[in-house]
């Protein structure tokens, strides 16, 4: 059961409504949204700010998705991990893709620029202090520098709020191998039951 009650969306501030459109979605896909909700102003803040990652997006969907998905499992965020994205599977993000996420550095299908993003998301998950000048050497070679950045804040808006959703314990709606106690630890490229949205 989730720690903070969750906001029916006809209830939530009418700006807030108007940016996440929640009458088209499930109650899954309102997510996090129904909790932040008690603090609308910040929660329109919020919906920008991700909003705005999606749609000025330079790097690719499946680059981008990858880095979620192994950012999730650092976080062991159930909701991230058992969500898949339309424009990543669009984009050729698969299982069988997402199972070579259990070792980033071995993966036969990432390209040089995944694996470069995998291990930046990595460190910043774990060990952000080791990330230093030949980190960031690294990412130029592969990546221009509006990417590296596009990069950073994305990885940052994955750890951070990641992180709350794992707090939150919002576990009710997902398949029932997300459901699980939180002491276990879960992956998203071992399980079956994940939901495209």
């Amino acid at each position: 059961m989730s720690r903070i009650s969750k906001i029916e969306a006809e209830h939530w501030d009418p700006g807030l409504r108007e940016m996440a459109r929640p009458e088209t979605a499930t109650p899954l896909e309102q997510g996090l949204t129904r909790m932040f909700a008690h603090c609308p102003g910040i929660a329109k803040g919020l919906a920008a700010f991700g909003g705005s990652l999606k749609m000025h997006r330079k790097l690719p969907d499946r680059l981008v998705e990858l880095v979620r998905l192994r950012v999730a499992f650092h976080n062991q965020c159930r909701s991230c991990m058992a969500i898949r994205y339309t424009d990543a599977v669009a984009a050729g993000v698969t299982e069988d893709l997402v199972c070579e996420l259990a070792d980033p550095p071995k993966a036969q299908n990432l390209t040089e620029q995944e694996q470069a993003a995998l291990a930046f998301a990595d460190l910043f998950a774990t060990n952000h202090l080791a990330i230093d000048d030949d980190t960031y050497a690294g990412l130029q070679a592969l990546f221009t520098e509006a990417e590296v950045m596009e990069l950073g804040m994305t990885v940052a808006f994955f750890v951070g709020f990641g992180r709350l959703a794992a707090t939150l314990a919002m576990t009710e709606e997902l398949p029932a191998a997300f459901q699980v106690d939180n002491s276990e630890l879960l992956t998203p490229w071992n399980e079956e039951s994940v939901v495209v949205r």
